[in-house]
């Protein structure tokens, strides 16, 4: 007997009423046309790396936990003596996130990450790329619920980019808006 394949909660949303309700708004004459998440980059950018080696990879490993993934060390591309970077010095961490983690971390982030920072009030419309692709940043990585609060040292803020299909930023935020961004009016 085959073992039924788990489905994450917002891909089934997306499934049964986001593609129906975008279909209605934007008249597409082809299923394909429909904007779907394409891919999501998360990056912690650790300044402190100048100073401390280990910093980018302690970075590393809480982003992994945030992601549900191995996240990759960045590094500087060119020297900065004002900064006190050299070249190819860790400076970062990135992870991307495709098909299930990806709606997985969505909806982490939109039902309990996003409540949880404080003084929020929405997320800024006006935070499109004019391509169909959002970007927000949180200035602390400890209100998703995988980071124990008491073994972290230091607290980075991260750049979330929610890559679309989507042509516009219209049928972008129409597209988010299904997934329950909370965007400020």
């Amino acid at each position: 007997m085959a073992e039924a394949k788990y489905e994450p909660r917002l891909k089934k949303l997306y499934r049964e009423k986001i593609r129906a309700a975008l279909q209605e708004q934007f008249k597409y004459d082809n299923e394909m046309q429909l904007p779907r998440l394409d891919k999501i980059v998360i990056n912690m950018g650790v300044g402190e790396a100048t100073g401390d080696s280990k910093k980018p990879s302690v970075a590393a490993e809480d982003l992994a936990m945030i992601a549900g993934q191995k996240a990759v060390v960045t590094r500087a591309r060119n020297s900065i003596a004002g900064f006190k970077v050299r070249e190819n010095m860790p400076i970062g961490t990135k992870v991307t996130l495709r098909r299930e983690r990806m709606y997985e971390f969505l909806d982490r982030l939109v039902t309990i990450a996003l409540p949880r920072v404080r003084d929020f009030r929405g997320l800024n419309p006006k935070s499109f790329d004019g391509r169909g692709n959002f970007a927000m940043g949180i200035k602390e990585h400890i209100v998703f619920p995988e980071i124990n609060y008491d073994k972290v040292d230091q607290i980075w803020g991260m750049d979330i980019i929610v890559c679309t299909t989507a042509k516009t930023d219209d049928e972008a935020r129409a597209l988010l808006k299904g997934f329950n961004f909370p965007f400020r009016r």
